[in-house]
């Protein structure tokens, strides 16, 4: 089979499609064909080296759709997608491949409204804001405030809009901002840092946000002063160095709490289960996305460079 390889960490420099065997599952798995594969910055932060758990040779990719085309009879022709969980690229094959082996509960049927390329754009993102929400208990009425303008900041906006919860997003470009908002999205630019609780409570007519989810990991201090009573603050990301200044007195006073969102603490089974539950949100109250770019497997070491520079649109391979 086609596949992408890379034999070291620490840059992209053995990164490689290759001709490998087409791998064969065992007793309680399936053997996936993969249709369509996101790319995603934590795919190429496992190529960089950044989880030192990752051993080589691997293949990368963490998110697919496909069919089954080995395993129980009753999974067999089923479109299904899955992946995210843990050890799931790092120390064992994931899905930047024409098939891929994963137990049998760990894939979920595909959402019929969602074509294979759709399908793979959601895991990571998807699987990440659900657990925000979920352990920052977003639901109906929630004064929500979304810091960042991502994948997983998009995600949770549309996953909490679903559940009735009152949102607004924050974001650094005034051209993100704007775009948002013609989408109908509550979003302001994000001001000085003092000024992030004045600006919050102008979008919640007065009242202060009862949980803020920073996806950047830079806006952790603000997000203590303008925080709610008892509110809940939701961090995916830090500096490199993994510190940041957090002004203790202020959280306790407010009786507030930081829980820190990490999808690779979830096994490939729990992370079907969020699926499942994803894909009953697709009846009516979720968009489906189209901002995404699909480019074959053989181009996928040209993706992944495109990410390395900087690039923000959400990539899809398909083998």
């Amino acid at each position: 089979m086609q596949a992408l390889q890379f034999s070291a960490t620490g840059s992209l420099d053995s990164l490689q499609v290759k001709r490998l065997a087409k791998p064969v599952p065992g007793a309680g798995e399936v053997l996936v064909e993969v249709r369509a594969a996101g790319l995603n910055p934590s795919d190429l932060k496992n190529v960089l080296g950044r989880f030192p758990y990752t051993t080589t040779p691997r293949i990368p990719g963490r998110d697919f759709s496909g069919v089954v085309v080995e395993g129980p009879k009753e999974l067999l022709g089923k479109a299904v997608w899955g992946g995210t969980g843990k050890g799931f690229s790092f120390t064992q094959d994931g899905c930047h491949a024409q098939y891929v082996v994963v137990p049998a509960n760990a894939v979920a049927p595909k959402p019929k409204s969602l074509s294979f390329a759709q399908a793979a754009t959601f895991g990571v993102p998807y699987i990440t804001a659900w657990d925000a929400l979920e352990r920052s208990q977003v639901k109906a009425g929630t004064r929500f405030l979304i810091i960042g303008a991502g994948a997983v900041a998009k995600a949770a906006q549309a996953l909490a809009k679903a559940r009735g919860a009152e949102v607004v997003m924050a974001a650094r470009r005034a051209d993100v901002v704007r775009e948002l908002k013609a989408q109908g999205v509550d979003a302001f630019e994000l001001p000085e840092a003092g000024q992030l609780p004045e600006q919050a409570q102008v979008h919640f007519q007065t009242l202060a946000p009862e949980v803020i989810f920073d996806t950047t990991g830079y806006w952790l201090s603000a997000a203590v002063n303008t925080l709610a009573a008892f509110g809940r603050i939701a961090v995916i990301a830090a500096p490199v160095d993994g510190l940041i200044s957090m002004p203790i007195l202020d959280l306790y006073r407010r009786g507030g709490s930081v829980i820190g969102i990490n999808s690779l603490l979830y096994s490939l089974e729990e992370c079907a289960e969020i699926f499942e539950k994803i894909s009953a949100a697709f009846d009516g109250e979720l968009p489906v996305p189209d901002d995404f770019t699909e480019l074959p497997l053989s181009k996928a070491v040209e993706a992944y460079n495109k990410v390395n520079e900087g690039g923000s649109e959400k990539i899809v391979l398909i083998p």
